[in-house]
């Protein structure tokens, strides 16, 4: 069993549903983090765990931002903050006139072993900023971010729905990378 440290009830649902396919049972162990601002999101997951000195063992903490191209990779570490602040309307806002849309959403996961030893695992969704916002099961900046990794389909996150979405998305990525590394 592993430790899930986040107060987000969407991230800790989509990572018992990728940790469940390993075998691997994960608890929520519940934070009220203080979030560094730093260009390095590597950085800030360490930082992350750094902080949970009297956490359980074997415990792991998640970030992850979106790039988006022409807006020098904005939102990046800051996208919880730029979300909170201006939303998905803010977001398509700041790309009007803008027609390279490319964006990366990126998450890292920082992992704490039974020795104190941190391991950190990146997993990357390259896609495109939609134009306007597409309702469906997601959350965040799910109802804009379209997946290249869709055989070409111009669905969002939100469109695609969860169990769609937790095949391509960057977090189950990371998810991924840990999952393998604990089974080894």
């Amino acid at each position: 069993m592993i430790h899930f440290a986040t107060g987000n009830e969407n991230k800790f649902k989509e990572a018992r549903e990728i940790f469940q396919v390993y075998n691997i049972q994960v608890e929520k162990f519940l934070i009220d983090r203080i979030e560094i601002q730093n260009d390095d999101p590597e950085k800030i997951a360490r930082y992350s765990l750094e902080i949970l000195k009297d956490s359980p063992k074997k415990i792991f903490v998640e970030d992850s931002g979106l790039q988006i191209r022409e807006l020098n990779n904005f939102p990046g570490p800051y996208s919880s903050y730029i979300y909170k602040t201006i939303g998905n309307e803010g977001i398509l806002k700041l790309m009007e006139g803008i027609n390279n849309r490319n964006a990366i959403f990126y998450s890292i996961v920082a992992y704490k072993d039974e020795y104190e030893s941190i391991h950190c695992f990146k997993g990357e969704t390259e896609g495109n900023i939609s134009k306007k916002i597409k309702k469906g099961e997601g959350w965040g900046f799910d109802p804009i971010f379209i997946p290249l990794t869709n055989n070409g389909n111009e669905l969002t996150y939100s469109e695609l729905g969860f169990e769609k979405k937790n095949l391509l998305s960057h977090r189950s990525k990371s998810f991924q990378k840990l999952s393998r590394f604990l089974s080894l």
